[in-house]
């Protein structure tokens, strides 16, 4: 075993040295190359924090790796396919949790998701306050990258109300890497493990009802993509997955080796979208985009502790649904920690969907009010 270790250690090591060096920094890496590293550097990662028996191995170790690797110079590479494929994995294994009793367990939620979605709003609206103070950045780019949704439709918002788009995307980055820094690993340090299984409805891998389950929900990413919705490969296989699942259609479970496959693209997706320039720009301003980070955290767990402590949901459970991280990441969180992940799901899709839908009347409405405010 500590061969194995010691062997790991040295091919990072050898990686990060390669990818940092001046020389290769410099060099662009033709296309499959650079994707093919970034690959290889992401799997390792993963098997060493497997072995460390870290929280999320197969996504927080990539993850981490490749912003090193990226803050540092390396040319690494993400496709968005890759990507994409991903959260196809991520919304089908999801759905596969929705089974007929699950839904009517959700009913009785329905108020309280309403109130985490309120809630969110406020708390978006309260931190970009907090970061215009801190950082001094204009209103508008703090207003988008405040919003507790997607850093890509976060980022257009912004940049069709004049917002720095660079600005935005950083700051939903950086906050989605603390979320995922803190709270598995603060869930693993306390023994949140178990607590609050949820059993998918199917159980068994089927290889000929996999790739049925493969063309029903792609094509269903396929045509909502076409349709310009967000997140289209999450949410169309998850709603896919879900309808499935919920009339008793189990064609076949997920295999273990795809969910970790797709945790590593996830992984590498976010880390690659860090590059040297994200720490040396604007100190000031990523600094308080931490700040608010973590107060969104915090706020986060004590409203998921009220919520758990009126509405019966686990403690965890609930933490994870309120937190303020996405749906991949937080619902990949309690699949492996086996806590709620209907719940947890269900949260985030509906905030998701309802930011989507409002961020860009809301922020025409408090522009309104500011506007009318300095006038008098």
């Amino acid at each position: 075993m500590r061969s194995t270790l010691h062997c790991l250690c040295w091919n990072i090591a050898l990686l990060l040295t390669i990818l940092s060096s001046s020389s290769v920094s410099h060099f662009s890496f033709p296309s499959l190359r650079a994707v093919l590293i970034t690959l290889a550097l992401g799997w390792i990662a993963a098997v060493l924090c497997t072995w460390l028996r870290t929280p999320l191995p197969w996504m927080i170790g990539p993850l981490f790796a490749t912003a090193i690797v990226c803050v540092a110079g390396g040319a690494l590479q993400c496709p968005m396919p890759l990507r994409q494929a991903g959260q196809w994995v991520i919304g089908t294994t999801l759905g596969l949790y929705f089974t007929p009793p699950v839904l009517k367990v959700l009913g009785a939620y329905v108020g309280f998701i309403v109130a985490a979605v309120v809630f969110a709003l406020l708390l978006g609206a309260l931190c970009a306050w907090l970061l215009h103070r801190l950082s001094g950045v204009d209103k508008t780019t703090a207003f988008f990258a405040m919003a507790i949704g997607g850093a890509s439709e976060m980022a257009n918002q912004g940049e069709r109300h004049g917002a720095a788009v660079d600005r935005v995307a950083a700051a939903h980055s950086l906050r989605i890497m603390l979320v995922v820094a803190i709270i598995p690993f603060g869930f693993q340090f306390w023994g949140v493990h178990g607590l609050d299984p949820y059993v998918p409805g199917a159980r068994i891998v089927d290889y000929g009802g996999l790739l049925l389950l493969t063309g029903a929900t792609s094509a269903a990413a396929w045509f909502l993509l076409k349709l310009k919705w967000p997140n289209a490969w999450v949410i169309g296989p998850l709603l896919v997955s879900i309808a499935l699942t919920a009339n008793g259609v189990d064609w076949s479970a997920m295999p273990d080796w795809l969910v970790h496959l797709g945790q590593l693209f996830i992984g590498i997706s976010l880390g690659t979208r860090f590059t040297p320039e994200f720490l040396r720009a604007a100190p000031r301003y990523l600094g308080s985009v931490a700040v608010c980070g973590l107060l969104a955290i915090v706020a986060g767990i004590a409203f998921g502790l009220g919520v758990a402590n009126v509405s019966g949901i686990h403690p965890a459970t609930a933490i994870l649904s309120t937190s303020p991280g996405g749906i991949a990441e937080m619902s990949l969180t309690a699949k492996t920690l086996q806590l709620g992940v209907p719940i947890v799901t269900a949260f985030h899709v509906t905030r998701m969907a309802a930011l989507v839908l409002t961020i860009g009347p809301a922020y025409r409405l408090a522009s309104r009010l500011r506007r009318r405010s300095s006038a008098r």
